[in-house]
């Protein structure tokens, strides 16, 4: 479904990236580890559009997405959670909700395509006329999941999606993702706590200093002594 090859991405003068690939199938939970500053966030918004590719190349389906506008490759089935959320908390939650479903062909489906995300997420129901910045950190990543989901993406990209989340509304996060996934929802997870991240995933990429530099399944990572010592500090 999807194939990142050799890519490469400057900010500026500075080079953020210099040779990540990566495959994801359809269907496969995959996740991307590494440290701070590695260049995970940067590859996923090289993939979504957020970023120039300056060398590489990114296809999902076969069809070439690198430097395609946003929402061109959010039309195409394709949605980002990203760090931080980056809601509009004056906004209502059901209005933060339906901005996902914009551009993305389902514009006109209204207020009922909000009725997935709030079985999903039932707490977001109660809270729709509510302002997003009022909701707890855990709530609010529901809604920047739920706005990912508006688009009815085939592959959804999450950036770090349980930073500032209370740990009792982390596995009620993770029941929903594992749900959507079980719909045919095929994910690439970034996410810092490798344990967490290994038990979702069936197998995960390291990248280090911009590069990819490790692929495997949980047992083979954990087993190597070059992964445990840098991302488990394990001596």
């Amino acid at each position: 479904m999807l194939d990142v090859r050799g890519l490469a991405v400057d900010h500026g003068r500075l080079r953020a990236l210099w040779d990540v690939s990566l495959e994801v199938g359809a269907g496969e939970r995959v996740g991307l580890l590494g440290a701070n500053g590695a260049g995970k966030s940067t590859t996923m918004g090289a993939i979504i559009g957020l970023y120039r590719c300056a060398e590489g190349t990114i296809t999902f389906d076969g069809v070439p997405i690198a430097n395609a506008s946003t929402a061109r490759t959010v039309a195409r089935g394709v949605a980002l959670v990203p760090e931080g959320r980056r809601l509009f908390p004056a906004m209502t939650v059901a209005e933060n909700l339906l901005l996902g479903s914009y551009g993305a062909g389902r514009d006109a489906q209204g207020g009922a395509a909000l009725d997935p995300v709030y079985a999903l997420f039932p707490v977001l129901a109660d809270k729709a006329r509510q302002a997003a910045g009022e909701l707890s950190g855990g709530q609010q990543q529901m809604v920047a999941i739920g706005r990912a989901l508006m688009s009815r993406p085939r592959l959804l990209l999450l950036d770090e999606p349980f930073i500032g989340v209370a740990p009792r509304l982390v596995d009620e996060i993770l029941d929903a993702l594992a749900r959507i996934a079980d719909d045919g929802v095929t994910m690439l997870l970034v996410e810092q706590n490798v344990h967490r991240a290994l038990e979702f995933v069936a197998r995960a990429y390291v990248i280090e200093n911009g590069r990819t530099v490790l692929e495997g399944n949980r047992a083979a990572l954990l087993g190597d002594e070059g992964f445990s010592r840098k991302f488990l500090g394990l001596e």
